[in-house]
């Protein structure tokens, strides 16, 4: 048995140090950093000190209306993109595990392709094509009586949906996919022979054997939904878009951090930003463990 237990801490202590070292002592670093603020002294000519100001970063990062705004900014970014991003992943999926789809791997390549491509070139990329002056793609739509500000007040956030869809999609296709892959091949014959057609195979069939994929996809795509910074940052600069310099949380902790030197304030709101994803990240997994249980009583 001790020996059992030490083969277990051998292969676990390289993760443990190393989720130690690139997640525990910067969250705890960053905790400790929000505690301190740096203020002058005098009229400004003794240089600064950095003195404990306790939980006043926190206040401040709360009372701050443009924090706020950034918190409602990412609640309409996930309610549109997360189910778009899961019905058109799943949906794509489910198309190419179909008996229909044809050159298979040809556009599971397509689908991936835009996910090789990072987050910065992807964004200057949809910059080009949201600029009327120099997009083909906008002088088409005007050209047919349907254009579309990407830049206003109420393009930027579909404008950034849009942009992260086409990265993360192909992503998410791949991973449905090998679940659906990864399914007995018997039970869903066995369907067919009772008559199931395509669509109750893929609803009733499909769909709850690869529940833990479903999971762990909306897992992933709400943490990283919180962490929304490099698509509206690149469409802050120079492109007289709506975005501004707080638009996200983020984004918030950046400005404070690089443009305000405000070190406190910005630590402070990567911990408010970080507990805000550990309790989602609960939340969606005790729904989903609540259900699992439901179905299975």
């Amino acid at each position: 048995m001790k020996a059992r237990t030490r083969a277990a801490a051998t292969l676990l202590a390289p993760f443990f140090l190393l989720f130690t070292a690139v997640m525990v002592v910067p969250i705890g670093y960053a905790g400790w950093l929000s505690l301190f603020t740096e203020k002058q002294s005098g009229l400004g000519f003794g240089g600064t000190e950095t003195v404990f100001s306790g939980l006043d970063n926190y206040t401040a990062a709360l009372g701050d209306r443009a924090f706020r705004e950034g918190f409602g900014v990412l609640l309409g970014y996930c309610l549109l993109y997360i189910p778009l991003l899961l019905t058109g992943a799943l949906g794509l999926a489910l198309l190419l595990d179909s008996a229909l789809a044809r050159a298979r791997r040809l556009f599971q390549l397509a689908l991936f392709l835009p996910h090789a491509v990072p987050g910065i070139i992807a964004a200057l990329i949809w910059v080009y094509l949201y600029t009327p002056q120099l997009s083909p793609v906008v002088q088409a739509m005007e050209a047919g009586g349907t254009g579309f500000d990407f830049f206003s007040p109420e393009g930027s956030l579909p404008s950034v949906v849009n942009i992260a869809l086409w990265e993360w999609l192909g992503y998410n296709v791949v991973i449905f996919y090998a679940a659906l892959q990864a399914i007995d091949r018997s039970v869903l014959e066995a369907a067919t022979v009772d008559g199931a057609g395509a669509w109750r195979t893929a609803l009733a069939i499909k769909l709850p054997l690869i529940r833990p994929s479903l999971v762990m996809v909306a897992l992933f795509t709400v943490i990283g939904s919180l962490q929304l910074f490099t698509e509206p940052l690149i469409l802050n600069k120079g492109t007289g878009s709506a975005v501004t310099s707080t638009w996200t949380p983020n984004m918030y902790a950046y400005t404070a951090a690089f443009d305000r030197n405000d070190y406190g304030l910005a630590a402070a709101t990567a911990v408010l930003l970080a507990l805000t994803a550990a309790l989602l990240s609960f939340a969606v997994t005790r729904l989903t463990g609540a259900r699992r249980k439901e179905q299975a009583a």
